[in-house]
Protein backbone atom coordinates (compact mmCIF):
# COMPACT_ATOMS: atom_id res chain seq x y z
CA UNK A 1 0.00 0.00 0.00
CA UNK A 2 2.84 2.44 0.49
CA UNK A 3 3.45 2.36 -2.87
CA UNK A 4 -0.13 3.59 -3.79
CA UNK A 5 0.54 5.96 -1.08
CA UNK A 6 1.08 10.11 -1.56
CA UNK A 7 0.39 11.42 1.78
CA UNK A 8 3.69 11.20 3.51
CA UNK A 9 4.66 14.39 0.57
CA UNK A 10 4.31 17.38 2.04
CA UNK A 11 1.47 19.56 1.11
CA UNK A 12 -0.78 16.55 -0.19
CA UNK A 13 -3.60 16.06 2.05
CA UNK A 14 -6.95 13.64 1.77
CA UNK A 15 -8.65 15.30 -1.21
CA UNK A 16 -5.39 15.53 -3.04
CA UNK A 17 -4.48 12.27 -2.95
CA UNK A 18 -7.73 11.06 -3.80
CA UNK A 19 -7.91 13.56 -7.17
CA UNK A 20 -4.38 11.70 -8.01
CA UNK A 21 -6.35 8.39 -7.57
CA UNK A 22 -9.36 9.59 -9.36
CA UNK A 23 -6.76 10.94 -12.59
CA UNK A 24 -5.56 7.33 -12.76
CA UNK A 25 -2.07 7.38 -11.01
CA UNK A 26 -2.40 4.81 -8.60
CA UNK A 27 1.34 4.35 -7.50
CA UNK A 28 4.52 5.97 -7.12
CA UNK A 29 5.51 4.77 -10.90
CA UNK A 30 2.74 5.78 -12.27
CA UNK A 31 3.04 9.81 -11.61
CA UNK A 32 4.00 11.01 -14.72
CA UNK A 33 2.52 12.98 -17.21
CA UNK A 34 -0.83 13.70 -18.14
CA UNK A 35 -0.63 14.71 -14.59
CA UNK A 36 -3.89 15.54 -12.69
CA UNK A 37 -4.84 19.29 -12.62
CA UNK A 38 -4.23 21.85 -10.47
CA UNK A 39 -1.01 21.28 -10.14
CA UNK A 40 1.48 24.23 -10.77
CA UNK A 41 5.33 22.90 -12.39
CA UNK A 42 6.98 23.75 -9.57
CA UNK A 43 4.43 21.65 -7.28
CA UNK A 44 4.98 19.19 -9.63
CA UNK A 45 8.96 18.86 -9.01
CA UNK A 46 8.48 18.70 -5.75
CA UNK A 47 6.31 16.00 -5.82
CA UNK A 48 8.68 13.77 -8.05
CA UNK A 49 11.39 14.64 -5.86
CA UNK A 50 9.73 13.76 -2.65
CA UNK A 51 8.03 10.66 -4.60
CA UNK A 52 11.80 9.65 -5.24
CA UNK A 53 13.24 9.78 -1.69
CA UNK A 54 9.94 7.97 -0.76
CA UNK A 55 11.36 4.70 -3.11
CA UNK A 56 15.18 4.91 -1.69
CA UNK A 57 13.96 5.54 1.83
CA UNK A 58 11.13 1.94 0.84
CA UNK A 59 14.09 0.30 -0.81
CA UNK A 60 16.67 0.63 2.48
CA UNK A 61 14.06 -0.23 4.40
CA UNK A 62 13.26 2.40 6.86
CA UNK A 63 9.79 2.69 8.10
CA UNK A 64 10.66 5.44 10.08
CA UNK A 65 10.87 7.38 6.83
CA UNK A 66 6.96 7.08 6.61
CA UNK A 67 5.77 6.99 10.02
CA UNK A 68 7.51 10.32 10.57
CA UNK A 69 5.08 11.91 7.97
CA UNK A 70 2.36 9.53 7.74
CA UNK A 71 -0.58 11.02 10.52
CA UNK A 72 -0.67 8.16 12.85
CA UNK A 73 -4.20 6.90 11.73
CA UNK A 74 -2.59 6.53 8.42
CA UNK A 75 0.11 3.89 9.55
CA UNK A 76 -1.47 0.64 8.98
CA UNK A 77 -0.49 1.56 5.25
CA UNK A 78 3.31 0.21 6.43
CA UNK A 79 1.69 -3.56 6.85
CA UNK A 80 2.41 -5.43 4.04
CA UNK A 81 5.65 -3.42 3.22
CA UNK A 82 7.00 -4.31 6.37
CA UNK A 83 5.25 -7.45 7.89
CA UNK A 84 8.73 -9.32 7.72
CA UNK A 85 10.09 -6.93 10.36
CA UNK A 86 6.91 -6.06 12.55
CA UNK A 87 7.39 -6.98 16.48
CA UNK A 88 3.70 -6.93 18.45
CA UNK A 89 4.77 -6.06 21.88
CA UNK A 90 2.97 -5.70 25.04
CA UNK A 91 3.76 -5.68 28.74
CA UNK A 92 2.80 -6.19 32.31
CA UNK A 93 3.55 -4.48 35.24
CA UNK A 94 3.36 -4.68 39.40
CA UNK A 95 0.66 -2.16 39.38
CA UNK A 96 2.54 -0.97 42.23
CA UNK A 97 2.57 3.18 42.65
CA UNK A 98 4.32 5.82 40.60
CA UNK A 99 8.07 5.62 40.92
CA UNK A 100 8.08 2.18 42.13
CA UNK A 101 5.95 0.26 39.53
CA UNK A 102 8.16 -2.67 37.06
CA UNK A 103 7.88 -5.05 34.42
CA UNK A 104 6.94 -8.07 35.16
CA UNK A 105 6.62 -9.79 31.63
CA UNK A 106 7.09 -8.67 28.25
CA UNK A 107 5.91 -10.72 24.99
CA UNK A 108 7.27 -10.31 21.76
CA UNK A 109 5.26 -11.95 18.43
CA UNK A 110 6.84 -11.31 15.17
CA UNK A 111 3.51 -13.13 13.01
CA UNK A 112 5.03 -16.72 13.57
CA UNK A 113 7.22 -17.06 16.91
CA UNK A 114 5.98 -15.79 20.58
CA UNK A 115 9.11 -14.83 22.63
CA UNK A 116 8.14 -13.97 26.59
CA UNK A 117 10.30 -12.45 29.20
CA UNK A 118 10.32 -12.57 32.90
CA UNK A 119 11.33 -10.43 35.55
CA UNK A 120 14.06 -12.27 37.35
CA UNK A 121 14.66 -14.63 34.61
CA UNK A 122 15.18 -13.56 31.30
CA UNK A 123 14.26 -9.65 30.42
CA UNK A 124 17.48 -8.45 29.92
CA UNK A 125 17.48 -10.68 26.46
CA UNK A 126 14.68 -8.61 25.45
CA UNK A 127 16.73 -5.87 25.22
CA UNK A 128 18.83 -7.86 22.49
CA UNK A 129 16.05 -9.50 21.03
CA UNK A 130 14.11 -6.55 20.42
CA UNK A 131 16.43 -5.18 18.32
CA UNK A 132 15.79 -7.35 15.35
CA UNK A 133 12.78 -5.94 13.96
CA UNK A 134 12.75 -1.93 12.11
CA UNK A 135 8.55 -1.91 13.29
CA UNK A 136 6.81 -2.19 16.76
CA UNK A 137 2.88 -2.33 16.93
CA UNK A 138 1.03 -1.63 20.34
CA UNK A 139 -1.90 -0.17 21.40
CA UNK A 140 -1.21 2.59 23.75
CA UNK A 141 2.39 1.97 23.39
CA UNK A 142 2.86 5.58 22.76
CA UNK A 143 1.72 6.43 25.79
CA UNK A 144 2.12 3.71 27.71
CA UNK A 145 4.53 0.56 26.98
CA UNK A 146 7.45 2.06 25.23
CA UNK A 147 7.89 4.98 27.68
CA UNK A 148 7.57 2.84 30.33
CA UNK A 149 10.29 -0.35 28.94
CA UNK A 150 12.81 2.57 27.93
CA UNK A 151 12.27 3.99 31.73
CA UNK A 152 12.36 0.69 33.43
CA UNK A 153 15.29 -1.06 31.30
CA UNK A 154 16.87 1.94 30.51
CA UNK A 155 17.11 1.51 26.70
CA UNK A 156 15.78 3.53 23.54
CA UNK A 157 13.20 2.37 21.07
CA UNK A 158 14.27 3.75 17.95
CA UNK A 159 12.00 1.55 15.65
CA UNK A 160 9.26 2.67 14.03
CA UNK A 161 5.65 2.70 16.02
CA UNK A 162 2.85 1.93 14.70
CA UNK A 163 0.20 2.31 17.68
CA UNK A 164 -3.31 0.41 16.42
CA UNK A 165 -5.12 2.91 19.39
CA UNK A 166 -5.38 5.71 16.88
CA UNK A 167 -5.86 3.23 13.47
CA UNK A 168 -8.85 1.40 15.60
CA UNK A 169 -10.23 4.84 16.53
CA UNK A 170 -10.27 6.41 13.02
CA UNK A 171 -12.40 3.33 12.29
CA UNK A 172 -15.07 3.92 15.51
CA UNK A 173 -13.25 1.31 17.88
CA UNK A 174 -12.11 2.89 21.11
CA UNK A 175 -12.43 1.86 24.82
CA UNK A 176 -9.10 -0.21 24.92
CA UNK A 177 -7.64 -3.39 23.69
CA UNK A 178 -10.27 -5.58 25.05
CA UNK A 179 -13.26 -3.63 23.93
CA UNK A 180 -11.84 -3.20 20.62
CA UNK A 181 -11.20 -6.90 20.54
CA UNK A 182 -14.92 -7.09 21.84
CA UNK A 183 -16.60 -5.02 19.41
CA UNK A 184 -14.75 -6.81 16.34
CA UNK A 185 -16.32 -9.91 17.27
CA UNK A 186 -12.64 -11.62 18.78
CA UNK A 187 -13.35 -14.18 21.43
CA UNK A 188 -10.37 -14.71 24.31
CA UNK A 189 -11.92 -18.09 25.61
CA UNK A 190 -10.41 -19.15 28.97
CA UNK A 191 -9.14 -15.66 29.11
CA UNK A 192 -12.45 -14.18 29.16
CA UNK A 193 -12.99 -11.49 32.04
CA UNK A 194 -9.02 -11.55 32.50
CA UNK A 195 -7.93 -7.84 32.35
CA UNK A 196 -4.62 -5.95 33.15
CA UNK A 197 -5.53 -5.50 36.62
CA UNK A 198 -6.37 -9.26 37.41
CA UNK A 199 -2.59 -9.45 35.24
CA UNK A 200 -1.34 -7.81 38.16
CA UNK A 201 -2.87 -10.53 40.88
CA UNK A 202 -1.59 -13.07 38.92
CA UNK A 203 1.84 -11.90 39.14
CA UNK A 204 1.70 -10.89 42.92
CA UNK A 205 -0.07 -14.95 43.51
CA UNK A 206 3.35 -15.90 41.53
CA UNK A 207 5.45 -13.59 43.37
CA UNK A 208 3.81 -14.52 47.48
CA UNK A 209 3.07 -18.20 46.94
CA UNK A 210 5.31 -19.50 44.63
CA UNK A 211 2.65 -20.66 42.09
CA UNK A 212 4.06 -21.47 38.95
CA UNK A 213 0.66 -21.80 37.98
CA UNK A 214 -0.53 -18.52 38.27
CA UNK A 215 2.88 -17.32 36.21
CA UNK A 216 1.55 -19.65 33.47
CA UNK A 217 -1.80 -17.80 32.93
CA UNK A 218 -0.05 -14.43 33.52
CA UNK A 219 1.79 -15.33 30.18
CA UNK A 220 -1.28 -16.65 28.79
CA UNK A 221 -2.89 -13.61 29.18
CA UNK A 222 0.15 -11.45 28.32
CA UNK A 223 0.78 -13.43 24.59
CA UNK A 224 -3.04 -13.19 24.37
CA UNK A 225 -2.46 -9.48 24.28
CA UNK A 226 0.67 -9.09 21.99
CA UNK A 227 -0.77 -11.92 19.48
CA UNK A 228 -4.32 -10.24 19.00
CA UNK A 229 -2.06 -7.51 17.93
CA UNK A 230 -1.67 -9.11 14.50
CA UNK A 231 -5.21 -9.59 14.33
CA UNK A 232 -6.49 -6.24 14.95
CA UNK A 233 -3.44 -4.63 12.43
CA UNK A 234 -4.85 -7.04 9.40
CA UNK A 235 -8.66 -6.19 10.54
CA UNK A 236 -8.11 -2.79 10.78
CA UNK A 237 -5.75 -2.47 7.22
CA UNK A 238 -8.93 -4.35 5.80
CA UNK A 239 -11.09 -1.89 6.98
CA UNK A 240 -9.49 0.71 5.86
CA UNK A 241 -8.47 -0.13 2.15
CA UNK A 242 -12.07 -0.49 1.68
CA UNK A 243 -12.32 3.24 1.44
CA UNK A 244 -9.53 3.20 -1.19
CA UNK A 245 -9.18 1.83 -4.99
CA UNK A 246 -7.49 -1.03 -3.65
CA UNK A 247 -10.09 -2.81 -1.83
CA UNK A 248 -9.84 -6.03 -4.01
CA UNK A 249 -6.15 -6.11 -5.03
CA UNK A 250 -4.80 -5.44 -1.41
CA UNK A 251 -6.63 -6.95 1.32
CA UNK A 252 -4.84 -9.42 3.50
CA UNK A 253 -6.10 -12.99 4.56
CA UNK A 254 -6.61 -13.40 8.83
CA UNK A 255 -3.37 -14.29 10.25
CA UNK A 256 -2.82 -17.81 11.72
CA UNK A 257 -2.87 -18.36 15.31
CA UNK A 258 0.10 -19.57 16.84
CA UNK A 259 1.50 -22.37 18.87
CA UNK A 260 0.86 -20.96 22.63
CA UNK A 261 2.89 -23.11 25.14
CA UNK A 262 0.92 -22.06 28.07
CA UNK A 263 -2.27 -22.18 29.06
CA UNK A 264 -4.62 -20.39 31.82
CA UNK A 265 -5.34 -22.19 34.93
CA UNK A 266 -9.15 -21.60 35.59
CA UNK A 267 -8.43 -23.00 39.22
CA UNK A 268 -6.02 -19.73 39.83
CA UNK A 269 -8.62 -17.59 38.07
CA UNK A 270 -11.52 -18.25 39.85
CA UNK A 271 -9.68 -18.41 43.12
CA UNK A 272 -8.35 -14.50 42.82
CA UNK A 273 -11.65 -13.90 41.70
CA UNK A 274 -13.00 -15.11 44.78
CA UNK A 275 -10.67 -13.18 46.82
CA UNK A 276 -10.66 -9.96 45.01
CA UNK A 277 -14.83 -10.27 45.26
CA UNK A 278 -13.98 -10.57 48.70
CA UNK A 279 -11.33 -7.76 49.73
CA UNK A 280 -12.76 -4.98 47.59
Amino acid sequence: MLKNTFRQVPGIGFKTEQRIWNSGIMEWDGFKAPYPRGFSRRQLDDLESFLEESKKQLENRNPGFFTRRLPPKLHWRLLPEFRDSIAYLDIETTGTAAGYDRITTIVLYDGKTVYWYVSGQNLENFKTDVQKYDVIVSYNGKCFDIPFVESDLGLRLDQAHIDLRYILASLGYKGGLKRCETLLGLDRGELKGVDGFFAVRLWHDYQRNNNIKALDTLLAYNIQDAVSLETLMVTAYNLKIKATPFADSHRLPSPPEPLVLFRPDRETIERLKRETYYTY
